[in-house]
């Protein structure tokens, strides 16, 4: 691979639905452009795009990977992506550093769930996409009812450059509409054929189309298609790349990557359509780091999208993020996982940085003279949370290294600790993430680690007022120990943990003494007579008490005063508190229904609903113990079209029969 101008660089993310056949694309590809002597194939593992363990065994896309093609004079950086909704920070980051998209369709199964989700990413950057209508030969296509299908759920101006020449087992070639010409395709080899007669009609209803959508570019074609008169084959092409770049019109081409029919015409209009890189002449250097792996012989590889100015081996650079400067050691060009080592790198290309120190995914990459501070990705919120532990026991150390360097790749993976209930709380977007990652810490690290629910943090209170007395009296010979209280204890009602107060009169219990009555109280409302959960929401007033001039000390007024708590909570009527989320759930309309039955089977409490587009948020009170996999249960319920996040808002009563049931596990629990 050589260093081309930005003019003759496309920078394209590749998009789909799982199976509608990225990867395979990407393979024909690169057999048609010589980069390859034979087309790999997915399911046997043999790809240049997927080729990390976890793709091989799953046969499918988990990592965007950089794959260029050069093809007419022109590099096309393709980035394959996941089709799968628990990888879809790959797609943000992928769309992040592109300038236009190939959206992947499978004639079979038409417009699935993340085609209509990578769209809406791809629309929110305004990037000018273009369908590939693919598996053209599989049984059960039919392209004009995925056209039908495009137009309906994706609601843009989808126009045909490309009809296919017969469906399933007779699909064997395109009509290419720019050119008005039909091909046949013999082992990847295309063919001029005659039109088919049967297409003849569609042939000229849709060349109508794309002749008004190369009008609609600008004034001067627009002026001279309506007065009749009609455009030149150059022209059509060039209002074509104008309109399509403008946003006004999606062409829809047709083929099979497999059958290897019609992808040489989809490469080649690729290179035509898609805009170039822009770029500003003498600008100082500007690079997004959009991607970061680890590789077991190279190390940290950061991959970099160049804005302006130049990288270039063995120089110092800024990461603005940071405020640190880098050494940069060696660039280097990757297509899949071959390396290239290269002396420079200029702007609009895409290439990969190794052992760099402090850069990870999102910083900037600049000069210290002019530091800038580019967007970075609005990657999606993780939200299911799972406790992760090692089995064995002396892991501990080494499942904390892990789990750092899964952060630095994955910014979708968060890793926090929970100090109450003690655990380790890794959250990712799905259950097939996080079971990637614990087969990678096998396989990298020879770590066995253990997924569990997250416990409830739990809390307990009072509902009444009592007045109980606390005594501790101990004599040993000599000095002995002597410590007794009175308290109070209230309940408080308005969110505060702990209330101490006194009201002692006649100096029955020295105030030098208060201190250590309140540490008491304090510790001993670490662990309730329930359950055991820390207590909240209790004020206690000490207002009476004894001492001995000789035998009283600090720490038996502690005792009494921990004596006194427990006995008192007994007696004030005790109930379990559990953690309430607000939670907000933004879905299509449609979903609504299924939605609001689910969270009032949850126990949730609707706060309220308000249109945002094309879909509604849902606020709500939710119970935690209620949401441990909802995560799951909403990708299940609206077929990944929902996303939501959570807060808590407040600590409220169990209703007593599940009460009961957390009281006996936790009982249960400290017996084993």
């Amino acid at each position: 691979m050589k260093n081309y101008e930005a003019t003759r660089i496309r920078n394209v993310a590749i998009v789909a639905h799982g199976g509608a056949g990225k990867t395979s694309l990407v393979e024909t590809m690169l057999f048609n452009t010589g980069v390859t002597t034979r087309i790999g194939r997915v399911e046997d593992g043999t790809t240049v795009a997927d080729y990390h363990p976890e793709e091989i065994k799953r046969g499918m896309t988990v990592h965007a990977s950089l794959v260029p093609v050069e093809l007419e004079g022109v590099k096309l950086n393709f980035l394959d992506t996941p089709g799968f909704s628990d990888f879809m920070g790959e797609v943000k980051s992928a769309l992040r550093v592109v300038d236009g998209a190939l959206v992947v369709v499978s004639a079979v199964d038409g417009v699935e769930v993340m085609t209509e989700v990578t769209w809406e990413f791809a629309g929110e950057r305004d990037l000018p996409r273009m369908v590939f209508v693919n598996k053209l030969d599989r049984e059960n296509a039919n392209f004009f009812k995925v056209l039908e299908d495009l137009k309906t759920k994706l609601e843009a101006n989808f126009v045909p450059l490309q009809l296919p020449i017969g469906s399933a087992e007779s699909f064997t070639g395109v009509v290419d509409l720019v050119q008005g010409k039909a091909f046949t395709y013999k082992n990847g080899k295309a063919e001029e054929v005659a039109i088919p007669d049967d297409l003849q009609a569609a042939v000229a209803e849709y060349s109508e189309q794309l002749v008004e959508a190369a009008a609609e570019a600008n004034d001067e074609y627009l002026t001279k298609y309506l007065e009749g008169e009609e455009l030149t084959a150059e022209e059509i092409s060039a209002g074509l790349t104008e309109a399509f770049q403008a946003g006004k019109f999606v062409p829809v081409f047709v083929g099979s990557a497999v059958k290897n029919i019609g992808v040489d015409l989809l490469a080649s209009a690729a290179v035509r359509l898609f805009p170039p890189p822009a770029v500003e002449p003498g600008q100082p250097l500007a690079a997004l780091v959009f991607k970061t792996l680890t590789d077991p012989y190279v190390g940290r590889m950061n991959f970099v999208r160049v804005y302006s100015g130049e990288l270039r081996n063995d120089s110092q650079i800024y990461n603005a993020n940071k405020e640190k400067t880098e050494k940069i050691g060696q660039v280097f060009y990757v297509r899949g996982k071959q390396q290239q080592a290269v002396e420079s790198v200029p702007a609009g290309d895409i290439c990969v940085l190794v052992k760099l120190q402090e850069t990870t995914t999102g910083d900037t990459l600049c000069t210290k003279e002019k530091p800038v501070v580019l967007e970075g990705i609005d990657f999606p919120v993780p939200t299911l949370s799972l406790a992760i532990s090692p089995k064995s026991k002396g892991d501990e150390d080494k499942l904390s290294t892990a789990l750092a360097r899964v952060v630095e790749e994955e910014p979708t993976i968060r890793v926090t600790k929970n100090t109450e209930t003690r655990q380790t709380v890794i959250t990712g977007l799905g259950e097939a993430q996080l079971e990637i990652i614990v087969d990678r810490f096998k396989r990298k690290y020879g770590l066995d680690v253990v997924l569990e629910p997250l416990r409830i943090p739990y809390r307990e209170t009072i509902r009444t007022e009592t007045k109980v007395e606390g005594k501790y009296k101990k004599q040993t010979g000599g000095r002995g120990q002597y410590g007794h209280v009175w308290i109070r204890f209230e309940p408080l009602t308005d969110g505060t943990d702990f209330v101490f107060a006194e009201e002692v009169f006649g100096g029955s219990v020295p105030s030098s003494f208060f201190p250590a009555v309140e540490k008491g109280l304090r510790e001993a409302m670490q662990e309730g007579v329930l359950a055991g959960y820390p207590v909240t929401g209790v004020k206690a007033v000490l207002y009476d008490g004894s001492y001995h001039p000789v035998d009283s000390s600090e720490m038996a007024f502690k005792i009494a005063a921990s004596m006194a708590f427990k006995k008192g909570m007994q007696q004030a009527n005790p109930v379990l508190l559990e953690p309430v989320m607000e939670v907000e759930v933004v879905a299509p309309e449609a979903f609504m229904g299924d939605i609001i039955s689910d969270l009032n089977g949850k126990r949730g409490r609707i706060l309220g609903m308000e249109p945002q587009g094309k879909r509604t948020r849902i606020r709500a009170l939710v119970p935690l113990a209620e949401l441990t996999r909802y995560a799951i249960d909403l990708k299940a319920m609206t077929q990944g079209r929902a996303y939501f996040t959570m807060q808590f808002s407040s600590y409220e009563e169990v209703p007593a029969h599940l009460a009961e049931k957390v009281i006996k596990q936790a009982q249960e629990a400290t017996e084993k």
